[in-house]
């Protein structure tokens, strides 16, 4: 492969990673956080009621 194409190859892949890494962390660490669980977890019904914005 010529040395250019490998060295582009090479950046265009940090930048790639550089930017989907922090979106992904958001993603996966933040929704948990905020739902006070992961998906798919039981949830008490008292916390549930708490929860009341009206």
């Amino acid at each position: 492969m010529h040395p250019q194409l490998v060295l582009f190859l090479r950046q265009f892949t940090g930048v790639v990673l550089a930017t989907l890494v922090p979106v992904v962390m958001v993603a996966f660490l933040s929704w948990p956080i905020i739902m006070g669980g992961h998906p798919g977890e039981p949830r008490d019904p008292a916390a549930l009621s708490d929860a009341h914005f009206s």
